[in-house]
């Protein structure tokens, strides 16, 4: 499959008139809890020739390729990247910190990186994950019966919270990296452990019972 990927990323600069400069995956197989039948999400940074950088009119920013059952692939270019890491944009310091990397060219998104430690706003991206923690857990986990798969979108986003709190630094993609923030012997972590043992082995996290001490971890004030 990387060497699909690879593929793509070449057709797309061909195409659009581009090079891509870094390349990574951003969902659930960054994060290490996919499963069977997960898709690949691709996120890329572009440069266009000079000569784009020097016209007056406001042009497209992004590339955005259809998405299909096996990949989703969309990318910025390097002035609108640059404009969001001075803004400490989550998604983007999460890509630049993926582990799972299609693609580097040159010496620039290194050089980003340094300047996370510049640029970096707690207080920006505790506000971003806080929302998708509320969001998904105010839509899809309440009531007796939740979407079960919802919860590693609450989950993730409220550990991602507790990391900054505790060290002041851009949380890690990987989720077992966040869970070892929590005491390794109680029901909370066995309960979560549970689930990700379901994810991987291709069990259909659907509708299923609410997961009491999930939903007690996340509504702690």
């Amino acid at each position: 499959m990387h060497q699909k990927i690879v593929s793509e990323l070449k057709r797309i600069e061909e195409n659009n008139n581009v090079r891509i400069i870094y390349a990574c995956e951003s969902g659930s197989r960054a994060w290490r809890f996919p499963s069977k039948d997960s898709d690949y999400d691709v996120r890329f940074i572009y440069v266009r020739p000079v000569d784009w950088y020097l016209s007056i009119q406001e042009k497209r920013d992004v590339i955005e390729i259809p998405v299909n059952d096996l990949l989703d692939i969309n990318g910025w270019d390097i002035r609108k990247s640059l404009k969001l890491l001075r803004k400490s944009n989550p998604p983007l310091l999460e890509w630049l910190e993926s582990p799972t990397v299609y693609h580097e060219r040159y010496t620039i998104t290194q050089k980003m990186r340094d300047l996370n430690s510049l640029t970096f706003s707690p207080l920006s991206c505790l506000y971003h994950y806080l929302s998708i923690a509320k969001g998904n857990f105010r839509k899809y986990l309440q009531g007796d019966n939740v979407r079960i798969k919802k919860y590693f979108y609450a989950l993730r986003p409220i550990l991602a919270c507790k990391w900054i709190e505790e060290r002041n630094t851009m949380p890690p993609m990987e989720f077992q990296k966040l869970l070892g923030m929590l005491p390794p012997k109680s029901i909370l972590v066995d309960e979560i452990h549970n689930l990700l043992e379901r994810k991987k082995s291709g069990e259909e996290l659907d509708y299923g019972l609410q997961i009491k001490a999930i939903n007690e971890f996340l509504e702690m004030p």
